[in-house]
C-alpha cells in the first residue's frame, strides 16, 4: 500500500486525521453471545492482538475490562443495561440515532490523556443481515476494526476481510498496516497526515 492509500483509511468524513492504538493492555468481555460463540469471538481478537504485536490482560487496574461487545437484537436492550449511561456518554440519545437509522452496528471509543484508546464498546444488532454471516467472519471483522481507530468510512467501499479458498481472512495489506501502526517507534496517536508516509515506509517491499 502506497501513503496515498492509507491516508483514506484514517481520514474521517469531516476530513481530519487520526490514527490512534491502544495504549494499554486489552481485557475484553462479551455479552449476549452462547460459550461456543464467545470462544470465537475471542479467538479472534487474541488473534489480532498478537498480530500487532500487542497485549491482553485478564483485568484493566482502572477499568476492569475495557473492551465490551454487547451483542442484542433491539438497541433498546442497551438502556436496561446497569450502568452503561455511566460509561457511554448520551446513551439515550444514541439508542434512538441507531433506530431511526437502522444501524446493525456502532463502537464507541474513549481515550487515555495521551489520546491513546484505553477503551472500546461494540454494539451489534442481529438483523437478518448479520444472522447470516459465520461468526468467525463477524467476530474477525469487530477485532479489526476496534484494534485502531479507524476512519468512519474506513471499509465502507471495501472489507477489511477477504476469502481464500472457502476461509475468510484479513487482507494481507491490512494486516501488515496493523503491525505497522503497532510499532513501538511510532506514536500512539498522530493526527497528522504525514504518518500515512511513516506506516507505508514500514509495509513490507513487493518482491
Amino acid at each position: 500500500m502506497q501513503a496515498s492509500e492509507i491516508a483514506p483509511l484514517f481520514t474521517r468524513a469531516d476530513g481530519s486525521f487520526l490514527c490512534a492504538r491502544w495504549g494499554r493492555p486489552i481485557v475484553p468481555v462479551v455479552f449476549g453471545v452462547t460459550d461456543e460463540t464467545l470462544r470465537v469471538i475471542k479467538g479472534a481478537f487474541e488473534a489480532v492482538v498478537a498480530l500487532a504485536g500487542h497485549k491482553m490482560a485478564e483485568t484493566d487496574p482502572e477499568l476492569g475490562a475495557n473492551l465490551m461487545v454487547f451483542f442484542l437484537t433491539d438497541w433498546a436492550e442497551l438502556l436496561d443495561v446497569p450502568n452503561l449511561d455511566r460509561l457511554v456518554e448520551g446513551l439515550a440519545p444514541l439508542v434512538t440515532r441507531l433506530q431511526a437509522a437502522g444501524a446493525n452496528q456502532y463502537r464507541v471509543f474513549r481515550f487515555d490523556q495521551a489520546n491513546a484508546i484505553k477503551a472500546a464498546f461494540v454494539f451489534i444488532r442481529m438483523d437478518n443481515a448479520l444472522e447470516n454471516v459465520p461468526a468467525e467472519t463477524l467476530a474477525l471483522s469487530q477485532a479489526v476494526q476496534v484494534i485502531l481507530l479507524w476512519s468512519d468510512t474506513a471499509f465502507t467501499d471495501r472489507s477489511a476481510l477477504a476469502v481464500a479458498d472457502g476461509t475468510t481472512l484479513l487482507r494481507p495489506e491490512i494486516a501488515s498496516l496493523i503491525r505497522a501502526a503497532y510499532d513501538p517507534v511510532l506514536p500512539s496517536v498522530a493526527s497528522d497526515p504525514a504518518h500515512a508516509l511513516r506506516l507505508a515506509a514500514r509495509l513490507p517491499k513487493p518482491d
